[in-house]
């Protein structure tokens, strides 16, 4: 009786979605004058009236990033583990837990440093997972405009995702690198550790550090280039066709199955980098 209710249920959402979806275009069909401004730009605001990386900050990368954290303590606040699950909340959880752990004992030989290496990976994968979702749905976006005023954009334009800023990417890239040298000195000793920079002969040196510099920067960028390319296409096609058929697929190809995919890899890559710097 239940699974009946939940099928009508979850099939009225859909119907009502798919109409107020149609509705909105409608009304930027006739209504709107969309144009393409601003198009793969950011809005960047000044804090000391000066410019450079240090002086500039990009408010919706902000802005987004801490309601996606908060909604995922709130979210995990929410759900209560029990010996017999009795929501499917629960049980999905459960699964992709013991999914991470599986990867996580296969990729960190030293059972010390499984427990943080499982929590910053699955950390990774869920922020990473919902700020890539909010891509495959309508909502609201600012973009820069020619003039230096900004525009707002509400369900013409996917939500902005965090991950489509190359400074976020590179951030998290960047501490995962940090912490795995930190693993590294802390599990074979800071001499070993510093030892294996010049292994195996000490012309390799700079190829080494070479090679270290070269993981944050493809962990970075792949998340990026994925996520940043696919909002862009998804936007000069929509705009094209005003919205209707091929938009809906696109936002959800880019947003939620390209998503996914990325964030499985990024916290992948996490795991694999930090593990393989442990013993």
């Amino acid at each position: 009786m239940i699974s009946l209710i939940n099928e009508k249920v979850t099939k009225y959402l859909i119907i009502v979605f798919l109409s107020l979806y149609i509705v909105l275009g409608i009304v930027n069909l006739f209504v709107f004058n969309s144009e393409l401004s601003g198009v793969g730009q950011r809005w960047i605001v000044s804090i000391n009236g000066k410019t450079g990386f240090m002086n500039e900050v990009n408010p919706m990368t902000l802005i987004m990033s801490f309601a996606i954290m908060i909604g995922l303590i709130i979210f995990a606040s929410t759900v209560k583990f029990r010996l017999v699950p009795e929501k499917k909340r629960q049980t999905v959880f459960e699964l992709l837990f013991e999914f991470y752990w599986g990867i996580v004992e296969d990729a960190v030989p030293n059972p010390k440093y499984r427990k943080p290496v499982f929590i910053i990976g699955v950390s990774f994968f869920l922020y990473v997972l919902v700020s890539n979702l909010l891509g495959g749905m309508p909502g609201i976006n600012v973009s820069p405009l020619s003039n230096g005023k900004v525009s707002v954009e509400m369900f013409t334009d996917t939500w902005y995702t965090p991950t489509s800023d190359l400074n976020v990417n590179a951030a998290y890239a960047i501490s995962v690198l940090i912490i795995s040298h930190v693993f590294s000195a802390h599990s074979k000793g800071v001499w070993k550790w510093f030892k294996g920079f010049f292994e195996p002969i000490i012309f390799l040196l700079p190829l080494n550090i070479i090679g270290e510099i070269a993981k944050p920067i493809s962990h970075s960028v792949r998340l990026f280039g994925n996520i940043m390319g696919g909002g862009i296409l998804v936007l000069i096609v929509s705009y094209m066709l005003k919205y209707f058929l091929i938009p809906v697929f696109l936002w959800g190809f880019f947003g939620w199955f390209v998503g996914l995919i990325q964030a499985f890899v990024f916290s992948l890559l996490a795991i694999a980098y930090i593990g393989s710097a442990v013993e």
